[in-house]
């Protein structure tokens, strides 16, 4: 949990945010290494090792010396939550800032960044262990998508704050409000963050997003991106796992059981991205004023 933290004490940082394959490493490491700065990941599939193709994970060579936190810091089975990712992250600005560095937060994971940002406070409730059991196996048997719009129902305000292909956090929402009888998102409080941040948004025109979106997944086919969901899965991680249901490995992992043809699954990576984008939007929008929109070329980054 953020602590709360008076406006002069508050440390300064900047947070580049916008949609997938718009351009936002390449900006943000320009950036960082004209102004003394290290770069915090908020992006939830960085988390997680093994997972660098399709994930479109910086390289080393991207990287350029700058400093990236919270990437490559979990096996691909361990459990991310929100709670997790802000203390992580506070740990991660202290540390930059104590070293007298400025700050770079970079993500698309919208729920990460407003958590930071607005300093939200999940429910301290624990974890009901049966229930989530009786949850997850009825999510198994709907699929993610239907559960996903049992909570819509219930509560569409929480389900506004949730992508459907994370069942996990559709489970833990749901555990929540059974438990209580009241709905996840009334509960979920917040404290003045500790951070004074200014907020740079990229975009893009759509179809120049969406070309981009589709020569970054063929570069991830040319890369290797089959061989990489296949030694995840030789390591005896399961397609189940929330990791690899992240966009790509699903339909990967699909091919590699013979569930679905190559071609049938870049169309599906290239259609589950598109509309990824546009839930993306949903958190990020033009005419926020708290957020200094870029608009970037065409061929450009």
């Amino acid at each position: 949990m953020l602590l709360e933290t008076t406006e002069e004490r508050r440390i300064p940082i900047l947070v580049i945010v916008g949609p997938t394959a718009v351009g936002k490493t390449a900006y943000s490491i320009a950036l960082a290494k004209i102004s003394n700065a290290e770069i915090v990941s908020a992006d939830s599939r960085y988390f997680f090792r093994g997972m660098t193709i399709g994930t479109a994970k910086p390289t080393a060579e991207e990287m350029e010396g700058v400093r990236h936190h919270l990437i490559d810091v979990s096996d691909p089975d361990e459990v991310w939550s929100l709670a997790r990712f802000q203390r992580e992250a506070d740990i991660a600005i202290r540390d930059i800032y104590r070293r007298g560095k400025n700050v770079i937060v970079v993500g698309g994971t919208g729920q990460y960044i407003r958590a930071l940002l607005e300093g939200w406070s999940p429910p301290p409730l624990k974890p009901n262990k049966e229930l989530r059991a009786v949850l997850e196996a009825y999510g198994s048997e709907i699929g993610a998508k239907a559960l996903y719009d049992k909570l819509a129902l219930i509560d569409p305000a929480a389900a506004a704050h949730i992508e459907y292909q994370n069942m996990r956090r559709t489970i833990r929402a749901l555990e929540v409000i059974f438990s209580t009888g009241e709905k996840f998102s009334a509960q979920r409080k917040t404290v003045d963050p500790p951070y004074r941040a200014t907020v740079i948004g990229l975009i893009r025109d759509r179809a120049e997003l969406y070309r981009r979106i589709d020569r970054r997944i063929d570069v991830m086919i040319e890369n290797g991106f089959i061989d990489e969901v296949e030694t995840l899965l030789a390591q005896g991680y399961a397609p189940s796992l929330p990791a690899l249901s992240a966009i790509g490995y699903a339909q990967i992992a699909a091919v590699i059981n013979r569930e679905m043809t190559l071609d049938e699954a870049i169309l599906s990576i290239r259609k589950g991205t598109r509309t990824y984008v546009r839930r993306q939007a949903n958190w990020f929008k033009p005419d926020d004023p708290a957020i200094h929109w870029i608009h970037l070329p065409a061929g450009d980054g």
